[in-house]
């Protein structure tokens, strides 16, 4: 772009709160005192729904390039390409300005970057250079799933220093609740399992399991951490796992493995294969610690091992210097009780997909056999191997996701994992009748499309039609739903429904960012550097993302992800030094950067 071009800037977003958290009249205004920006357009004043009143727009400013800037400038590339057309011009004078694609879709400044390199025709990562750092070969991961586990072993495994923190008193994550893997059925545990207990022998890792990040100071390469370490109140050094503590505690509470579908003891392992696999005690259910002290404790009149139960234990805090830090802290899933209009919390058998996976399992808490939920004599809805299958099931999609009442983005693992529930539901009810209601199959990872025809030839019957409600009429659930192929609506009568729930940010997402300094997208999820060249680093220095805390993404994704992160970290160890935060580098620098290269490129021509 030669200096005397004039250039046009077309700011596209959404009229319906599509800005995010930029200021577009400061956009505006800070454009139109650059040197060669002549005009400036936006979806308000000049709304792109006449190809001709907007080449006309261009031809009464006679600029001679458009850029179009936003966090989705991509989406009206074809519609200027049309409107250059009929000005006149070639496909070559329009260019994007993507805030989104470089994590900046909620920061002004960085976006006022981003459009200046734009008009330049510099890549913005050439000119957002920020300075060397020493860095210190230590490494945090926060956040034990498959994710985090992957990331501490691939660096454990070039011998560097890990520390693995788990909020939860055992490392595994979600992965480890599920039964099978899609699309080739595999067993999850075979898969998950060896891995953790490579990460609990491994000499390079220090696993920090019942922990929570409580504060990050310092700079890239040079972080320290401070972790408030729970009372686990049973020592893991002295524990034997022999189980007589439990077996003989009064307090009990949901299952969180078991996703609430049956209550463990106050002092519990999370599940068989745990790491560690040691006790703890849940301080919210344990008489003792409730009763200030005043009553049970009989925990430890059974234990065989003198001093292993503390039950006045207290948390305690310590600090780690790290020169890097890995987030792969997941996600939770949607809670479908928000959405009323099916039943859940209401009609006992409406499940989450989360409870039918552990009632299939044969570590659940019926031993893998599908059973109606029923109340137990303390009025604790509970499953129970006595209470009979269901003859019919009906699995529905899109449970709190593509919903513009909850989160517009498609969860991407719903409708594969749906699929796998309906195989393995037949496998266990050979008789029964399932339906599929799908809004639209998803199937976009390998061997996923493949996997979807096979379910359909293996008597599934999968409806496309968004389902309206669920009731209750003649002890069944009525479905009210549609299906759009036949062109007629339906009401089903099924035994059970299960809830296809979507996946959303952690509850604790906007702290982890607050304490990284990391920003996040209006959905929650942690923002990359550049999401199409860059989807593991951040704009701060020696932080990097992995998995679904970035965004949904199935177990393949996340481990190769995972991989990446680790990439980056063992990348910057072996150099011995790392670059700091994209965000410290000022605008005037990249401003001056970006000329400089102009200019290079300039002489070159």
């Amino acid at each position: 772009m030669k200096s005397s071009n004039k250039v046009g800037i077309y700011f596209y977003y959404s009229l319906n709160g599509g800005s995010g958290g930029i200021d577009y009249s400061s956009m505006e205004e800070y454009a139109l005192g650059l040197p060669g920006v002549c005009s400036t357009w936006n979806t308000e004043n000049l709304p792109l729904n006449n190809p001709e009143i907007v080449a006309d727009e261009l031809r009464k400013s006679e600029v001679d390039k458009i850029i179009i800037a936003g966090n989705t400038p991509g989406m009206v590339k074809p519609f200027f390409a049309e409107v250059m057309a009929k000005y006149g011009k070639n496909g070559d004078s329009i260019s994007l300005a993507s805030f989104k694609e470089y994590g900046a879709a909620n920061n002004s400044d960085k976006a006022k970057a981003i459009l200046y390199c734009a008009i330049k025709n510099v890549p913005f990562e050439f000119a957002a250079v920020p300075e060397e750092k020493d860095v210190n070969p230590e490494t945090l991961i926060i956040g034990g799933g498959i994710a985090g586990i992957q990331a501490s072993l691939e660096i454990a495994d070039a011998g560097k220093k890990v520390y693995l923190l788990e909020r939860t008193g055992t490392i595994g994550g979600h992965m480890a609740m599920f039964d099978k893997t899609f699309p080739t059925l595999d067993c999850a545990a075979c898969i998950l399992t060896p891995k953790m207990v490579e990460v609990g022998q491994h000499s390079n890792i220090e696993l920090l399991t019942y922990s929570e990040v409580k504060g990050v100071k310092g700079e890239p390469g040079n972080y320290k951490v401070k972790i408030l370490k729970k009372a686990r109140r049973v020592d893991i050094s002295t524990c034997i796992g022999c189980g007589s503590c439990s077996a003989k505690c009064p307090g009990k509470a949901p299952s969180e493995f078991d996703s609430g579908t049956a209550l463990r003891k106050a002092i519990y392992i999370p599940f068989p294969q745990a790491v560690p696999n040691k006790y703890l005690i849940d301080a919210d259910s344990c008489t003792y610690v409730q009763s200030d002290g005043e009553k049970c404790g009989v925990c430890i009149k059974f234990c065989p091992v003198n001093d292993c139960i503390n039950l006045d234990a207290k948390d305690e805090e310590v600090e780690i210097t790290v020169g890097n830090i890995i987030v792969a802290t997941g996600f939770k899933t949607f809670d479908p009780s928000r959405a009323e209009q099916y039943g859940y919390g209401k009609y006992p058998n409406v499940l989450t997909s989360l409870e039918l996976e552990r009632l299939i399992n044969a570590a659940g808490p019926t031993e893998g056999k599908i059973t109606f939920r029923t109340q137990d004599k303390k009025k604790n809805w509970v499953f129970t191997t006595e209470s009979g299958s269901p003859k019919s099931i009906a699995l529905i999609h899109c449970i709190g996701s593509r919903d513009k009442n909850y989160n517009k983005y498609c969860s991407k693992v719903c409708c594969m994992y749906s699929l796998k529930l309906a195989h393995l539901v037949k496998e266990k009810l050979p008789d029964a009748n399932v339906y599929e209601y799908y809004i639209d199959m998803r199937a976009f990872g390998k061997g996923y499309e493949e996997f979807y025809e096979r379910i359909k030839n293996e008597g599934i019957n999968i409806i496309r039609g968004r389902t309206a409600k669920v009731e209750q009429s003649n002890g069944h659930l009525l479905l009210r739903s549609e299906d759009i192929e036949n062109e007629r609506l339906l009401e089903q009568e099924v035994d059970m429904v299960v809830l296809a729930v979507g996946l959303e940010p952690r509850e604790d997402a906007s702290d982890i960012g607050a304490m990284l300094g990391i920003s996040q997208t209006k959905d929650g999820w942690f923002n990359e550097s550049n999401y199409i060249s860059d989807p593991v680093t951040t704009d701060v220095g020696g932080i990097t993302i992995a998995g679904v805390c970035q965004g949904p993404k199935d177990i393949p994704d996340t481990v190769a992800q995972a991989a990446a992160a680790a990439a980056r970290v063992l990348q910057s160890i072996i150099k011995g030094t790392i670059k700091g935060s994209i965000k410290d580098v000022s605008l005037k620098n990249i401003e001056s950067k970006a000329n400089e290269l102009y200019s290079m490129m300039e002489d070159k021509s």
